[in-house]
């Protein structure tokens, strides 16, 4: 009866003590009776849930939280809020005051804000301003308009020994080289970061089963899997049959999401980063500087493994030309050995190659970790089940006189989920019986 009035208690108690034969009143301190007291508090906690409540608990009874810190933060962010006539508002800078919503009160002013009666429709930033405008508070409204949380966690490629997985993609179209080039079929390996590049024409199914045979397994041996997207260069009969041929799988990564293929990507914002330093006067020539991009990538340092893909492959740092110019302590060392010699520090490099290989692979599983932590920490949960009816986003995202006006919807469907796949992908059917993959990033509810 702690809650009660003194009065009404004296009465609660007075009729309940007729029904028992006799009665005996203990006092028990608040300091002897913490855990009642403690649970007393607990579902008070449980059945508010309410931002609002510790303030208007201050403002009207002057009660505060027992915790110190919570009590410090009543204390100074009180001034701002006053209680009139059962609410709760907030004062802002401009002068105005503020109403202060719960949670579903918030829910209900940003639709209402954003797709309502003479709603916008606009940007976070701007919808803030639009509810702040209509004389409404909560203490998230702004920067929660900035947390895009992922629906699911980070799901890293893990390589389990070397040249066991690829990452293909195609760059372009780029300005038209001097000999008419207009892509770069790039590839990199998953185990150490080594890089393959092709100039192209055009992209051919042909051409790209042509250079995995070429440049992939008649050089390294064969994948286990390459990971690529859903382009008709990439997914078709003749990538089918050489995968059966040569026993690998091939994954296909989902529409729109660079991350299912992220190592492909990264390489080719590197390649175009070199191309734009190199070639300052004249881009009509970067066929000619792709050797040297890829030697260039080859040879640098590498953050996830710490170390040269070239190092990891062939178990020595290349010799550059500076060393040649202005020798180096190894290059100085190797001109005094003799042959024999050489051949011997050489079988000794190879034979401590795996061990650093392991090296390798342990920091780039522990990089792997910490990414995976960092973002995850973003993550809020948010899945689909068989059956569920949905919204895709339109595609492709870039809207052209051929795919739409500027009336078309951001959104498409509803389709139905028809499988649930790992890591976040879905596979969903239209009413005309059309389906598709697609991860859960474009798909809403």
């Amino acid at each position: 009866m702690q809650g009660l009035d003194p009065k009404v208690a004296v009465h609660h108690l007075a009729v309940k003590s007729d029904k028992f034969d006799s009665v005996e009143l203990e006092h028990v301190p608040r300091e002897e009776n913490r855990m009642a007291d403690a649970l007393a508090n607990l579902a008070t906690t449980l059945a508010l849930r309410d931002w609002r409540q510790p303030l208007i608990d201050y403002l009207e009874h002057g009660r505060l939280p027992e915790d110190i810190r919570h009590k410090t933060e009543i204390r100074r962010r009180a001034p701002r809020f006053i209680y009139y006539k059962d609410t709760l508002f907030r004062r802002s800078y401009e002068g105005l005051f503020l109403r202060c919503l719960r949670e579903e009160e918030a829910v209900q002013a940003m639709d209402e804000a954003h797709s309502g009666v003479c709603g916008a429709h606009q940007s976070g930033p701007k919808l803030h301003f639009r509810i702040k405008r209509m004389g409404y508070h909560w203490p998230t409204m702004f920067h929660a308009n900035f947390i895009h949380q992922p629906p699911e966690p980070l799901h890293p490629t893990v390589a389990s020994w070397p040249f066991d997985a690829w990452g293909l993609d195609v760059v372009g179209p780029l300005p038209k080289s001097s000999r008419s080039h207009l892509y770069i079929l790039a590839t990199t390996d998953y185990f150490f970061k080594w890089a393959e590049a092709a100039l192209l024409k055009e992209v051919k199914k042909v051409t790209v089963v042509n250079f995995i045979k070429s440049n992939l397994i008649f050089r390294y041996g064969v994948p286990r899997y390459i990971i690529t997207d859903n382009g008709k260069p990439f997914y078709n009969t003749l990538m089918d049959q050489l995968c059966t041929k040569f026993g690998f799988k091939q994954h296909n990564s989902s529409m729109y999401n660079a991350l299912a293929n992220g190592l492909a990507e990264a390489f080719n914002k590197t390649l175009c980063n070199l191309f734009k330093k190199v070639m300052a006067k004249s881009t009509k020539d970067w066929n000619e500087k792709i050797g040297e991009a890829l030697w260039a990538y080859r040879t640098t340092y590498r953050t996830p493994t710490q170390a040269t893909p070239y190092s990891l492959v062939y178990g020595v740092e290349a010799v550059l030309p500076l060393e040649q110019q202005i020798p180096s302590l190894r290059i100085a060392i190797q001109e005094g050995l003799t042959s024999e010699d050489n051949a011997r520090l050489h079988l000794e490099e190879l034979e401590a190659l795996d061990e650093k290989r392991l090296e390798a692979q342990q920091r780039l599983e522990c990089y792997q970790a910490r990414l995976s932590r960092a973002f995850n920490k973003r993550v809020r949960p948010r899945s689909f089940t068989v059956g569920d009816l949905v919204l895709a986003v339109r595609r492709p995202i870039i809207t052209t006189h051929r795919t739409g006006n500027k009336f078309t919807s951001k959104w498409d469907g509803p389709y139905v989920v028809k499988k649930v796949y790992t890591n976040g992908a879905y596979r969903i059917v239209d009413q005309d019986v059309k389906d598709e993959q697609i991860n859960g990033i474009l798909m809403a509810a």
